[in-house]
Formats: C-alpha cells, sequence, structure tokens
C-alpha cells in the first residue's frame, strides 16, 4: 500500500515556464473518474473516498497524522496525505466497515462485477473526466501534474509516492523544495477538483463536508 503526499496549485503561465525548465514531460492522458458513496455520505463525511478510475477500483484514506490533526509546519498544512488501497477485497472490507454493513462477504470478487455496489447502497455522486499533462523531477522523485477537468475547472499538483510507515516528512520537503522552485506564495489550501465539482454540482453534500472540516 502506497501513501499519496500531494499540494494543489494553480498554474500561470511564470509557473508553466518555470515546470518546463526543470521537468521533463512525460505525457498526456484522458482520466474518467467515478466516485461512490451511500446517499447518506457514510465515506466521505470520513475523508475516504472510492474511486473507479481506468476500469480499477481505488480507495483513498487519509493517514493516522492526517486524522489526528498533526500538521506540523506550514508548509506541511498545504499537503494532504492518503493511504491508496488498490486491493478490491480489502476496498470492500473497508467500506463494509464503515457503513456497518454485516452481510458476509462474497468470494470471487472482480473488476467487472460491480453487483457488491448496489448491496452496500453505493451509488456514483461525482463523475467527470480530465486531461491530464505530467512532468517528472527526476532528481527529486517528484511528479507534477497539470489537470484540466470537463467542468471548467483548471489545477495543479506536486506529489510524492511513499510506502505506508515511510518517511512522510522527507516527501514534504521534497514538495517544498519544488513549490519553491516553481515560485509558488501564499499559506492557503488550492480548492482540488473535488471542492469545485460538489459545490458546483451538489451543494448540499458540499455544505455537509465543510461542516465536518472535511474539505
Amino acid at each position: 500500500m502506497s501513501v499519496e503526499v500531494e499540494r494543489k496549485f494553480l498554474c500561470n503561465a511564470d509557473t508553466l515556464k518555470k515546470l518546463e525548465e526543470i521537468g521533463v514531460c512525460v505525457g498526456q492522458q484522458q482520466i474518467h473518474d467515478q466516485y461512490f458513496d451511500t446517499p447518506e455520505f457514510h465515506l466521505t463525511l470520513r475523508d475516504m473516498w472510492l474511486r473507479k478510475r481506468k476500469g480499477c477500483w481505488e480507495l483513498k484514506c487519509p493517514t493516522a497524522e492526517a486524522q489526528s490533526g498533526k500538521q506540523g509546519e506550514a508548509a506541511a498544512s498545504l499537503c494532504t496525505r492518503y493511504k491508496e488501497i488498490t486491493s478490491l477485497p480489502e476496498i470492500h472490507l473497508r467500506v463494509k466497515e464503515v457503513i456497518k454493513q454485516d452481510r458476509e462477504s462474497e468470494a470471487g470478487f472482480s473488476q467487472e462485477d460491480e453487483s457488491w455496489l448496489s448491496k452496500l447502497d453505493l451509488v456514483c455522486f461525482a463523475e467527470f473526466t480530465t486531461a491530464r499533462c505530467s512532468f517528472t523531477l527526476k532528481e527529486e522523485g517528484v511528479q507534477i501534474d497539470l489537470d484540466q477537468a470537463d467542468f471548467g475547472y483548471h489545477v495543479g499538483e506536486i506529489e510524492v509516492l511513499i510506502s505506508e510507515g515511510g518517511d512522510e516528512q522527507a516527501a514534504l520537503e521534497k514538495i517544498r523544495k519544488t513549490a519553491e522552485k516553481l515560485g509558488l506564495t501564499g499559506d492557503q489550501r488550492v480548492k482540488g477538483k473535488m471542492d469545485v465539482y460538489l459545490k458546483r454540482n451538489h451543494p448540499e453534500h458540499y455544505a455537509k463536508l465543510l461542516s465536518e472540516h472535511i474539505l
């Protein structure tokens, strides 16, 4: 299991110019995402994000440090840290645990069989496509993505992946140095795609997540 440490930023012409100077473009792609939760928002109100991307399932959960509210220095507070679970049986067990589902798990899960969604009362609450251009900084082990969502929002992401239990502080320092090289300033978190999507399309869901300090 990996942990994604990430800082979002708004990209302007100067930022892009600096990125092209220090990074290597590794390609462009179209990403189609679907996000699922119960009608009562059992998962997202716990900052858990069940996503289907490119036919594969992922569950993003906050790390123990993030859940405890320990942020450390100001630079760290600009970043998010999530565990990424990609094993479908483990995803199913985690989801059942959250929504208090007591029925026995069925064997033989596959990426194609999605009957478990209805059994757990999971419905798609967000769906969008993103055009992504990715850069790497080989000497830093950092990936930078420039995203343009189909609902009109543009955002950049500086990302470092580490193994669970790995050195989060080292990852945060890599992100801080990269942000410095890109000339990023300010001490306010930049909104992610989901923040903007929910605010525009599902204001009730957005308001609940705001009230619980998830977004």
